[in-house]
């Protein structure tokens, strides 16, 4: 989340977001965009060196490391055996399910299992680590056309060195969701509101935030409509009705699943510890946090508190609205609903 002002001749409001892409000469790679890709590729290369080291340390394979941690375990599972096939009772009883997680990354490690001599984690790993790539493109792109070369680098410098970004180098989702919603938000300013929306649905079956791109195109089509007066093209309608449809078409097929058609997924969410309880969990972390326990409760406060900062400025600047709807829709459930808040600051690197 940037506070930078929009420099001069900038698309710096969605009433200037850009001309048409019809009739406009084909684009290429706006300057200066390979320089800020090797900066950032050294800064996560320097990152997975890390996570190799660590991982040897401890005794860990280096694949296991990176690709059998966490959640990336469920999705290699679902990749390999399907839905319905995985569950863990923790300490309390609460059953934990596989439907937590959403398609798109699973089913596309799938896809590439196909291909001899390619094992799912190694799969799941390319995925990442292309989507990536291409997700720093796209934040280079959107901070060159709203501030210019020297902002937009630095932008993906400071998204490379932050302390969850981590997890761009292990077989997580939030690579793919945030290469699909960033290029999302760039049609969004360019006016290509059917490739906007096709993406933000692909966004969509990334994760239980892929919403957040959705809501964006959701938010300027409906501003665009008012401010129209209604004369607004076919394609802005068409993709609007797009965007939402991968989120909730993974949500009814889990409330069809489990029995429960417009509730289920939450009550899966809920043995998660996922919850929506308007910040009351927020408030008991803040009253108990343990600041005497390692870093990591520490640091997940700080950030978490600078993203909140950081989005007050943003409202207070002539930013597209596209990036404020989308930058609210991931900021609202870290505070709002409830969850391990060691894993919150993860939940923000999108923004």
């Amino acid at each position: 989340m940037s506070t930078f002002s929009p420099r001069h001749g900038a698309a710096s409001a969605l009433e200037r977001p850009g001309p048409p892409l019809e009739g406009r000469e084909r684009r290429t790679w706006p300057p200066g965009v390979q320089r800020a890709l090797v900066l950032f590729g050294a800064v996560r290369l320097a990152g997975a060196v890390l996570v190799v080291v660590v991982n040897l340390l401890t005794g860990r394979s280096i694949l296991k490391g990176l690709a059998h941690s966490w959640d990336s375990v469920w999705y290699l599972h679902i990749a390999t055996h399907g839905y319905g096939t995985r569950m863990h009772i923790t300490s309390s009883g609460a059953v934990q399910t596989d439907w937590a997680f959403f398609p798109l990354y699973p089913g596309l490690v799938r896809v590439l299992d196909w291909i001899p001599l390619l094992t799912p984690g190694v799969a799941a790993l390319l995925i990442a680590w292309t989507a990536t790539a291409l997700a720093a493109v796209g934040v280079y792109a959107i901070g060159h056309r709203l501030y210019g070369r020297a902002v937009a680098t630095a932008m993906v410098a400071l998204w490379a060195v932050l302390p969850h970004s981590v997890v761009l180098t292990l077989a997580y989702t939030e690579p793919l969701f945030i290469a699909l919603a960033v290029w999302c938000l760039y049609a969004l300013l360019d006016e290509r509101w059917l490739t906007a929306g096709a993406l933000a649905a692909l966004a969509g079956l990334t994760r239980p935030n892929g919403y957040a791109a959705a809501a964006a195109v959701l938010g300027v089509a409906a501003f665009e409509a008012v401010r129209r007066r209604g004369r607004v093209p076919f394609g802005l309608w068409a993709g609007a009705l797009a965007a939402p449809l991968g989120w909730t078409a993974y949500l009814l097929l889990v409330g069809h699943r489990t029995g429960d058609l417009l509730h289920g997924y939450f009550q899966v969410q809920s043995a998660w510890e996922s919850r929506f309880d308007g910040g009351l969990g927020t408030l008991r972390f803040l009253a108990t946090v343990p600041l005497t326990d390692g870093v990591v409760y520490p640091v997940a406060l700080v950030v978490v508190a600078v993203g909140v900062y950081l989005f007050v400025r943003l409202c207070q600047e002539r930013v597209p609205l596209a990036l404020l709807l989308y930058t609210a829709a991931l900021l609202l459930p870290v505070v709002l609903v409830s969850g391990p808040f060691e894993s919150k600051p993860r939940f923000l690197l999108p923004a």
